[in-house]
């Protein structure tokens, strides 16, 4: 920093006014031994690099053959799911909306989403889970995924879901259902997401990253619909990218012949793509998913519109006819919840039962409560009975919160 000086002869200096002279922070100087400490790390890393990559080039067979047979161990059961008596289709929208809104929040990368509903599919395959921890199961899957794939500092805390769910389970709970998850999945986690087999077909037929997005877009609205649950990742990412190519206009890949799988989970997806959940479509409508929700809507809305010229004047009804989808989420938009901005949507999983209507299940749709970002902490506590449990569930899988004292 200097101060203003006027201008005066070199040879006399003015007693009036100052300079200040204000060096810049200097680097601290490297000693001769951590600069070769520095320059040999440099090194290893660029010979590990090498040697990553010639293996992975050598053993990248083996590397896809167990893939695929974890892809088929891991895969969960859609028509195990159907023997649910509590947890219906229609709540899976819900849950899925504040699993992708817990994952945002905390910043995962994008395979710990994909692994969370991985999880919670086997898990729902394996156990009857009550309606009122349906949503407690979730969390428990985001709890056991995160830590497997993520960064520690990012991994949820078990308070912090708990405000989120807003209040409505024990800390102690969250634990002993990521116990359970673990013991009934046999601890066998690993599982090849649709996010790893995208990248590696991206890397290998070189997408651009405008295609990388909308493929991870349709991706995740396939998590909301039961028609995905038993579909393997591998067709599922073949698939999505195939229709992201040509919603985006961009030209096919020519990889070889299509089986009546591949054809089929093409075409399913593309019935599904017309009324996404509002949430995700919030999601990827943001410059760093380079908003290909609304080039979405953009295509669907021309799509539409070609149908209707070709087709002509449509003829009015006899009787007004409305069928709603109960396994997408545009529900939400309308009605008691609209405008609510404070707390997470959770599912209907209210345990009196306070949130449904009288009448069949297909005929209304329960309304999430309405909560404030940070609830008051409750003040009961839950004593299990943990011998009691064990005798009870070993005779029937059941979750393990069905008896509480």
């Amino acid at each position: 920093m200097a101060f203003y000086q006027p201008q005066q002869a070199a040879h006399q200096p003015n007693p009036d006014f100052f300079v200040e002279h204000v060096d810049a922070p200097q680097p601290p100087q490297m000693g001769t031994r951590e600069a070769a400490k520095m320059i040999a790390r440099q090194r290893q890393e660029i010979i590990a690099g090498e040697l990553s990559r010639l293996a992975a080039d050598e053993y990248l067979e083996d590397i896809m053959n167990h893939m695929r047979h974890m892809e088929d161990e891991t895969l969960p059961d859609a028509n195990l799911i159907d023997m649910q008596r509590e947890i219906q289709w229609y709540m899976r929208p819900y849950l899925i909306d504040f699993l992708i809104e817990a994952h945002a929040a905390f910043a995962l990368l994008p395979e710990t989403l994909f692994l969370t509903v991985n999880l919670l599919d086997r898990y729902c395959s394996r156990r009857v889970v009550y309606k009122q921890h349906y949503q407690l199961v979730g969390c428990a899957a985001l709890l056991i995924a995160a830590k497997y794939g993520d960064k520690k500092d990012r991994v949820p805390q078990i308070h912090e879901l708990n405000n989120m769910c807003c209040g409505l389970y024990d800390a102690g709970m969250f634990a002993q259902m990521e116990m359970h998850v673990l013991n009934t999945l046999e601890w066998n986690i690993g599982h090849p997401t649709v996010d790893f087999f995208s990248q590696l077909l991206i890397a290998e037929e070189q997408d651009k990253v405008e295609v990388e997005h909308m493929a991870s877009y349709i991706c995740e609205i396939a998590l909301y619909h039961r028609d995905f649950v038993s579909t393997k990742p591998s067709v599922m990412a073949r698939s999505s990218l195939a229709l992201a190519r040509a919603i985006l206009g961009e030209p096919e890949v020519n990889d070889g012949e299509w089986d009546h799988v591949e054809n089929l989970t093409l075409l399913t997806l593309s019935r599904h793509l017309h009324q996404p959940s509002v949430a995700l479509a919030r999601k990827y409508s943001s410059p760093h998913h380079l908003c290909v929700s609304k080039k979405l809507a953009a295509f669907m809305a021309h799509q539409a519109s070609i149908a209707r010229a070709q087709s002509g004047p449509p003829s009015p009804p006899s009787e007004p006819a409305k069928q709603a989808d109960i396994y997408s989420t545009p529900q939400k938009g309308h009605g008691a919840v609209q405008g609510v901005a404070d707390g997470y949507m959770t599912p209907p999983i209210t345990p009196d039962g306070s949130g449904y209507a009288n009448g069949p299940k297909e005929q209304y749709y329960p309304v999430a409560p309405r909560c404030p970002v940070t609830p008051s902490p409750q003040p009961h506590h839950v004593v299990y009975q943990q011998q009691h449990l064990q005798q009870r569930y070993a005779a029937y899988p059941h979750d393990p919160m069905g008896q509480m004292v």
